[in-house]
Parts: C-alpha cells; sequence; structure tokens
C-alpha cells in the first residue's frame, strides 16, 4: 500500500514550516527541561518504508528526543530508565488517553490493548484467570503440536520435490489457526488450504488495517480522510467490515454450539477461553468481539512474526541452527531418525525446559526483531522523568524496542550481532534480563499474559521443525526488509529451501 500518495505534502509542509517558528518563539518555560529537536512528522513520512531504521538512528544520537507534528509534540526515548519510569513507577500517569484510543478504536474496539482504567483492569483480571489455568495450558500445547505437525507435513512435502516456500506465510496461517481454536475451540484449518476463503480474507484485512493504523499516527489528515471516507480510511472501513463479519460468525456458532450442546459434552467443549468466559456470563457480542480480536492479534501477528525472523535468522546462522536441533535430539531422548510425529510426542514441558538454547535463540530474535517495534502511551499530567526530562499533560509519548534492541549503551558492542549465548550464564542456562531495556513482551502491570503461550508454541514449532529439516534462503544473498505496520512483519514474505536432516 502506498500510504504516501494519499497525504498533500505541501499543505503538511507549509504547516510544520509555521509550527517550527513558533515552537522557536514560544516554547521555552522555566523550570522545564525539554529533550532535543530532532526532527518533525514529515521526516517519519518520508521515511515511513524504513522508519524503525529511521528512529533507531536518532535515538543512536540522543537517546530521548521530541518530533514535532501538528499542534502537538511527540516524546521518544531509548533510555531503560525512562520506560521502567512510564511502565512502573508511575503507571497511573500514562496510558492509551483518548488520543490513542482513536486512532485504535476503529480496529481493536474497547479491546485491551486499546482502552485504560477500569475497562483495562476488567479484560486484564478476566483474562489473567483464564490464562492462568491448567486446562487452557495443556489444551493450548496439544494444540500447538498438532498445528506444528500439519506444517512439518507440508514443508515435507516442498522438501521432497526441492520446492521453495514462504514459510512467513505457513506461520501465519498456522498461528491463526491456533489462537482460534484456543479462543474458541474451532478448528479452521486455514494451514491445509481448502475451504479457507473467508479465513484468508479475514488475515489479509487485518493484516492490511495493521499497516494503516499504525499511519494514522503520523498522518495529521486522518480523521477528515475517515470523514470523507478516501484514501487508506476508506480502506479501514471496508476492512473492518471484513473483519467483523468473521469474528461475530465465530462468536455467534460459538454461542450456538454451547446452547445445543448435551451436558455431558461440555467439559470437552469448555476448554476453549471463550467458553469459559461465557460460562462467567460475559455474554455481551461488542466485548466479546473487542477481547477476540485482540487475542487473535496477539496471538497471530506477533508469534507469526517472530518465528519468520527467527527462522531468518536460522537460515543466516547455520551452525546455530545445527546447534539447536542437537539440543532438541537430547532433551527429548531422540536421535537422528526419529520422525516429526516422535519428536512431537516427546515434546512434554520437562523436555521444552531442557531447551535453554533455543530459549535464548528466540529470545535474541525477539531482542533484535520485536513483534511490536514501537509502542505508545500519553501523559495524564506533568511529569518529569529519571534522565530530567519534561513531559507535558497530554503529550505523547513513544518507546523504541526495535531502536533499543540495538543500542550498543544497554547491551554492548556487539547489540547489532545476533548471538544467543548472551541470555545465556556460565552454566548455559537462561538468564532473564531487565525487561524494561527488552521491551519484546511490555513490561510492569501490562506485561503480556501470553508471553509464556507464546515461547511454548515457538519452541514447539521450531523443535518439530528444526529436528527434521536443514532450512536455507532460497536466495542466499537475499536481505529482508520488514513491512512497515504495528507488528514486524517481512516485506514479501520469507521463501527459504527445506531439506531433510536424515
Amino acid at each position: 500500500m502506498d500510504f504516501l500518495t494519499t497525504l498533500p505534502i505541501a499543505p503538511a509542509a507549509t504547516s510544520l514550516a509555521v509550527l517550527v517558528l513558533l515552537v522557536v518563539f514560544l516554547w521555552p518555560e522555566k523550570n522545564k527541561r525539554y529533550t532535543p529537536i530532532a526532527g518533525t512528522v514529515l521526516h517519519q513520512l518520508i521515511n515511513f518504508h524504513r522508519v524503525h531504521h529511521y528512529m533507531t538512528e536518532l535515538a543512536c544520537k540522543y537517546k530521548t528526543f521530541r518530533m514535532l507534528g501538528f499542534l502537538r509534540t511527540v516524546v521518544y526515548t531509548a533510555d531503560p530508565a525512562n520506560v521502567e519510569y512510564v511502565y512502573k513507577t508511575n503507571f497511573a500517569n500514562y496510558g492509551k488517553g483518548v488520543y490513542l484510543h482513536d486512532i485504535l478504536s476503529d480496529s481493536l474496539g474497547d479491546g485491551i490493548f486499546a482502552v485504560d482504567g477500569d475497562k483495562w483492569l476488567h479484560q486484564r483480571k478476566t483474562s489473567s484467570s483464564q490464562f492462568s489455568t491448567k486446562v487452557l495450558r495443556d489444551f493450548s500445547s496439544e494444540i500447538f503440536k498438532t498445528n506444528g505437525l500439519k506444517l512439518a507435513g507440508i514443508i515435507h512435502q516442498a522438501a521432497n520435490c526441492n520446492k521453495s516456500i514462504d514459510i512467513q506465510d505457513l506461520f501465519m496461517k498456522s498461528t491463526l489457526d491456533s489462537i482460534v481454536k484456543i479462543l474458541l475451540g474451532f478448528d479452521l484449518d486455514t494451514l491445509s488450504g481448502t475451504n479457507n476463503d473467508e479465513s484468508i480474507r479475514f488475515s489479509n484485512a487485518a493484516d492490511d488495517s495493521n499497516g494503516a493504523t499504525l499511519y494514522r499516527v503520523f498522518d495529521i489528515f486522518w480523521k477528515i480522510k475517515r470523514f470523507l471516507n478516501i484514501g487508506s480510511e476508506a480502506m479501514i472501513r471496508e476492512n473492518i467490515k471484513v473483519v467483523d463479519q468473521f469474528i461475530y460468525k465465530l462468536i455467534n456458532r460459538k454461542i450456538e454450539t454451547l446452547q445445543n450442546s448435551e451436558d455431558d459434552e461440555l467439559p470437552v467443549k469448555k476448554r476453549d477461553f471463550i467458553s469459559r468466559l461465557i460460562e462467567t456470563r460475559e455474554t455481551d457480542p461488542k466485548y466479546l468481539r473487542d477481547m477476540v480480536l485482540s487475542f487473535i492479534a496477539a496471538g497471530k501477528d506477533t508469534t507469526g512474526s517472530a518465528l519468520s525472523w527467527f527462522f531468518y535468522m536460522m537460515c543466516k546462522h547455520p551452525k546455530i541452527q545445527e546447534k539447536i536441533a542437537q539440543e532438541v535430539r537430547e532433551a527429548t531422548g531422540l536421535n537422528n531418525t526419529s520422525s516429526a510425529d516422535e519428536v512431537a510426542a516427546k515434546l512434554t514441558e520437562e523436555a521444552l525446559n531442557k531447551m535453554q538454547y533455543l530459549h535464548a535463540a528466540l529470545t535474541e530474535t525477539l531482542r533484535l526483531y520485536p513483534a511490536v517495534p514501537m509502542n505508545s502511551k500519553v501523559c495524564f499530567s506533568d511529569d518529569t522523568w529519571p534522565d530530567g526530562t519534561s513531559v507535558n499533560k497530554g503529550q505523547g509519548v513513544m518507546f523504541l524496542p526495535y531502536a533499543m534492541g540495538r543500542m550498543a549503551f544497554i547491551w554492548g558492542d556487539d547489540a547489532k550481532e545476533f548471538r544467543p549465548e548472551r541470555w545465556l550464564d556460565e552454566n548455559g542456562i537462561f538468564r532473564e534480563e531487565n525487561p524494561f531495556k527488552f521491551l519484546a513482551f511490555n513490561a510492569g502491570p501490562r506485561i503480556c499474559l501470553g508471553k509464556d503461550y507464546g515461547y511454548i508454541q515457538m519452541k514447539i514449532f521450531a523443535a518439530i521443525l528444526l529436528s527434521s529439516y536443514i532450512f536455507t534462503l532460497d536466495d542466499k544473498n537475499d536481505v529482508l526488509k520488514y513491512k512497515t505496520m504495528i507488528t514486524l512483519y517481512i516485506s514479501n514474505g520469507l521463501h527459504v529451501l527445506a531439506s531433510p536432516r536424515v
């Protein structure tokens, strides 16, 4: 999508020039310390296709800085001390606010990622109680194994005829199947490629909305375009219709299934998230829609993205790929001749916990390629950060996980290198880092509820696939680029070749 064609650049440039002059003459306030002005929203629009690189370049220069917009400025920071202060120490003073809720609500409604206060707290408590149950955890693990084996079957067919596959596309389909099964108990079977037109349309519509929603952060005319129903805003509106039709259909089907079930069938049918939620009398369709869509976005986009970048790293680092395959064999007690089914059967919680190097390699991938590369909040009252930065009431603040993963002052001179060993202690045991410098799963009270589920799914998929196949890039000289969205997708997919390890 070429969003820039919908934006009148000349008026924007004129407005920003006037704004800069106003700032020069009117900005100074006594007893306030403001960070450097590193650029304007126009610079961000020009660099939209590489915005995370652009923000990384600025973060290397300033750590904390401001970007001028139309009638507002946004403070950006890559300083872990500032992150901890906002995410934890003064948590109550920062949130989505009206500004970010307006940007997100067309897509996510009043889902957990778009709201603050009582709405967020209610959904957080409800979700936490469900995700903490052993029933849902065991149910999810079996789903991940089933879909991991489906993936292995598709890769087996491709390997037999030396055919290139877009493994990112397969991961996105598989993670969609997995999260819908966990949430609603339905098997979409998107991965099989049969009778899945509806789920593919939903997935494509959700992805397109994802990119266009991020563009709103930088597009000062997005509300006008939404009112006139033109450009990217017209596309969002059409995509949301597709998304809503799909989600409401699933929810209505689930309610109907529960109503028509015999009593002796209910324990089996209530293993999924929404069945257990409905049991607590949460039956408002809009509430369920917003919650389901939020968790589909979290379960599909973030895990699918992380797995894609992980396999890219495996292709770029074949020795690490082999080391992980060996670790899987040792943890499961199997050998090179074991089938994917035999590996999956041995992937117990104990075996997965033994895969410390795999856990470190996945985490290292997320350090360099966080699924959500930028995160926003709004300041509710005037504040001062640990580095002395003054932040005003109503001002936007932006955190930069993608940039932070590349900061030498945080990770050392080898910050840009892929080195899983940085996560292991002298005994080869995974060592957690300060969550406020590693923001892949958020931090503080809003830390991701699905973090453990994400790791389990990624480890199961990786263990099944890497123990059976060697992966290489279809084009060994290919340097991948990201697609600028809320989630860090690989632009144009990840095309790989697979060959059996035996």
